[in-house]
């Protein structure tokens, strides 16, 4: 089956960014295919590259970028949730005028049309948050 997986809640605030990864790694062991993860909303959190946890704590952005590029997951940011919330790639931080970027490697921008495509071409659309 083809999963594709929506996070869109903030990753230190809600178990939503750390439930989506767990799911995915199970569907994956299982043999499923995750093709591409969305986040949207405060879910966009989770691609900052200037997030810090304490050594002890698990870091959900590291985690992620492994997951993707050990499976190949095309994992993509809401431009407009991003660019709310100050994350940026260089290209959109040049666009914009601003002098650094902070998207995390295996991050993506990209728009709402990501999102529809998943939803007409994948098995399954799951969403973790509200």
């Amino acid at each position: 089956m083809k999963f594709g997986i929506v996070v869109s809640e903030g990753p230190y605030t809600h178990q939503a960014a750390d439930t989506a990864y767990h799911f995915a790694k199970a569907a994956l062991d299982k043999g499923h295919e995750i093709p591409r993860v969305f986040f949207y909303h405060d879910g966009v959190n989770v691609a900052t590259n200037l997030s810090v946890p304490p050594q002890d704590e698990r870091h959900i952005q590291k985690n992620w970028t492994a997951l993707a590029k050990a499976n190949d997951i095309d994992m993509v940011v809401c431009i407009a949730a991003a660019q709310r919330r100050g994350i940026l790639d260089e290209n959109e931080a040049k666009r914009q005028g601003k002098d650094a970027s902070n998207l995390a490697e295996g991050f993506r921008i990209s728009g709402l049309g990501q999102l529809i495509e998943m939803g007409i071409e994948y098995d399954r659309t799951v969403t973790f948050g509200d």
